[in-house]
């Protein structure tokens, strides 16, 4: 073994310490940072070959890993925009070049324009609600998305366009029996109008509905009566479980106002007739009033809902969830992101509580997976290791005094 290769020998023993002692640091100091993954510095050996009895010191190579798999504590927030994952998964964050990236930090807070950002400032990506229908989704990519915005544009109204009624008809009344109840539906701004729902028998098992705008009179259905049977036996209803109210018939647009009705499907499939008296269960009906937002929830599955002063909930985006084969070789980026790195895998989407992805808990963030007695009893250990090498390397640097001294 020469002197220099001890030396040598050495002087990587430190660096990799210095290395350890790095990552040590940066846990310690993002040790209150939400959704921080830890680092840690592992070492694997250098092996020189040797060549008869002459042995040649090799060295310590040392390399970064993070991880970033391992899910930190979950604490709780008085904000509802604060958001934690229970189980595996990345929220989708853009910066504002449009670049996105995966991030486990869910400190979100409306900005100025009304779009969901983090500490860092980036925004959070998810699709556009549309109800009943599933966003398209791309696997290897985040196509669909777009930043979550909850600005409120001030009032907000939305018309009628589907409802429920239903109504028990009593059996045994006589023909000729009529009833009437009542509908609540919303124009385009936002204005109630009641539609009358007059039943009346017209024989054995069979009625008859009208439905009349109670300002006007005028007939909402075409053709104006619509013809319910029931079943003799268990008095359900076979016909005429579904009407649609058309809107032009009060004028488009409604006469002073420039307010348009729009044509509204009702469902009538749970009317019954049987042998108790008339029931209306008062129907229910979409669209509201003019309301203004006071309130943002979000559900476990994603989905971001607007509450109006008039407690009409409405959901607008549904929070897309990203995740990787290998989420500990993703590449760490500023801001406590993540990217995706050769050895990571593919990026696949989806949403939470479904396949691999885990719930989102608002009220929540993710705590940092850093031990701090865990890091000062490495800091401690890479101390102890750091002196030692040192040793090695100065007594390396005597010994080679003393050789360059027998020449005197």
């Amino acid at each position: 073994m020469s002197l220099y290769g001890m030396m040598r020998t050495g002087a990587s023993g430190m660096e990799a310490q210095v290395n350890r002692l790095s990552t040590v640091g940066e846990n310690i100091a993002n040790a209150n940072t939400t959704g921080y993954k830890k680092a840690s510095t592992e070492f694997s050996s250098l092996i020189l070959p040797t060549s008869g009895s002459s042995y040649n010191s090799g060295a310590v190579d040392s390399k970064t890993r993070y991880g970033i798999s391992q899910q930190g504590s979950t604490v709780t927030s008085t904000s509802k925009t604060d958001l934690a994952i229970n189980g595996n998964g990345f929220f989708v964050v853009s910066d504002n070049n449009g670049t996105n990236f995966l991030t486990r930090a869910g400190g979100f807070v409306q900005n100025n324009v009304g779009e969901l950002v983090n500490t860092a400032g980036f925004k959070l990506m998810g699709y556009k609600y549309v109800e009943g229908v599933d966003p398209v989704q791309t696997v290897n990519g985040f196509g669909g998305m777009e930043p979550i915005n909850l600005a409120s544009t001030g009032l907000s109204a939305k018309a009628s366009t589907k409802g429920t009624m239903a109504a028990n008809l009593p059996s045994g009344d006589a023909v000729g029996q009529g009833y009437t109840t009542s509908l609540s539906i919303f124009d385009t701004q936002g204005n109630a109008r009641l539609m009358d729902f007059n039943y009346k028998k017209t024989g054995t098992n069979t009625w008859t509905l009208e439905v009349k705008d109670r300002t006007t009179g005028n007939d909402m259905l075409s053709p104006a009566t619509n013809t319910m049977t029931f079943d003799s036996a268990t008095g359900k209803l076979l016909t005429g479980g579904s009407i649609t109210l058309v809107g032009s018939v009060l004028g488009t647009p409604i006469a002073g106002s420039g307010a348009q009705v729009e044509n509204i499907v009702v469902d009538l499939s749970k009317t019954t007739q049987l042998g108790f008296k008339f029931s209306p269960d008062g129907g229910t009906v979409d669209g509201n009033a003019p309301s203004r937002i006071k309130d943002v929830t979000i559900s476990s599955d994603g989905v971001v809902s607007v509450t109006y002063e008039n407690n009409k909930i409405e959901p607008r985006y549904r929070i897309g969830m990203a995740n990787v084969q290998s989420p500990d070789n993703l590449t760490p980026q500023v801001g406590n992101v993540y990217s995706q790195s050769i050895d990571s895998g593919v990026i696949v989407t989806g949403f939470a509580n479904i396949g691999n992805f885990g719930a989102i808990m608002s009220g929540a963030l993710e705590a940092s997976n850093v031990d701090l007695a865990g890091e000062l009893t490495d800091m401690i250990s890479s101390q102890r290791s750091y002196t030692a090498n040192s040793k090695v390397f100065q007594t390396g640097s005597d010994l080679l005094d003393i050789l360059v001294n027998l020449k005197r």
